[in-house]
């Protein structure tokens, strides 16, 4: 072959290549920015709000005597809009309709230490974790005294309550099916029947057990240390958002590093400084 004709082919491919290559790129780069315009962080910014999904569980979220939230996850997203410049939008929720509120953008998030599961995953997304937890069980001194092990609660005369919408459904047919389970609308509606005498015990995610043992010591007390299915929780999102998974994650990486999520969740969980901000029914 002419060595001219070679290289002018050659050169013909080379530029159709590149040309080739230019339109993908191009293509790839539209793509990218079509995601991210699509994302619920533009429409945050454009409205310079997060809204926020949430339900009320101590010390994650709760009532403070004047009104106001308070908790580990109101600490959490009050740091996240500061940073980012946003303002706030809380929307308690009743926990077993929050997933379908944010599917049907009641809000943009929820921040309410939900746990991982694989349930969860078919509905939504979730980011990298943020805190992690596990049930366990707060009981009635007198009803079950000498029950110190998960399957002692493993009969048919024990009962157990719970909050509707929470993991201990699962944990109690998994670990202790023969007993029965009461359910109630929120914690401490479970917790009085307890301490009334109504049921041997509570099922609820740590630190609620022993933060309310440590309240009604006389009554309650925590027969087991070790956790029922421990979890790791992070923020829920609607699914198909890469840029928003992408934004929280390195927020939320950003302050591991720093320390402030581990000195929030030592200040909730571990001490009970706070006690005497919150709201009593």
């Amino acid at each position: 072959m002419d060595r001219r004709k070679f290289f002018s082919a050659s050169g013909g491919v080379l530029v159709a290549t590149a040309a080739m290559t230019s339109v993908a790129q191009a293509q790839a780069a539209d793509a990218r920015q079509a995601l991210a315009a699509s994302s619920v962080i533009e429409e945050i910014k454009k409205r310079g709000i997060l809204r926020v999904g949430l339900s009320t569980f101590v010390p994650w979220v709760m009532r403070s005597k004047s009104g106001d939230l308070i908790g580990f996850e109101v600490d959490i997203v009050k740091q996240l809009a500061q940073d980012m410049g946003w303002q706030v939008e809380f929307t308690p929720t009743a926990w077993d309709g929050i997933i379908p509120a944010l599917l049907t953008a009641k809000f943009d998030v929820i921040i309410s230490s939900m746990a991982v599961t694989p349930q969860r995953l078919q509905s939504v997304n979730f980011t990298d974790p943020y805190s992690s937890s596990g049930l366990q069980i707060v009981a009635n001194r007198e009803m079950a005294k000498g029950m110190l092990t998960y399957e002692a609660f493993n009969r048919a005369d024990v009962t157990l309550t719970a909050r509707r919408g929470t993991p201990a459904g699962s944990a109690q047919q998994q670990t202790m099916p023969k007993a029965s389970l009461r359910v109630f609308e929120d914690d401490a509606l479970a917790l009085q029947d307890v301490l009334n005498g109504n049921a041997h015990g509570m099922i609820a995610s740590a630190p609620y057990p022993e933060h309310s043992a440590k309240r009604n010591d006389k009554l309650l007390f925590v027969p087991v240390q070790s956790l029922l299915l421990p979890w790791y929780s992070g923020f829920a999102l609607r699914k198909g958002d890469p840029d928003a998974l992408n934004v929280f994650n390195h927020w939320i990486r950003l302050k591991q590093i720093a320390g402030f999520i581990e000195q929030r969740h030592a200040y909730w969980f571990k001490t009970l400084e706070w006690e005497d901000q919150v709201a009593r029914n």
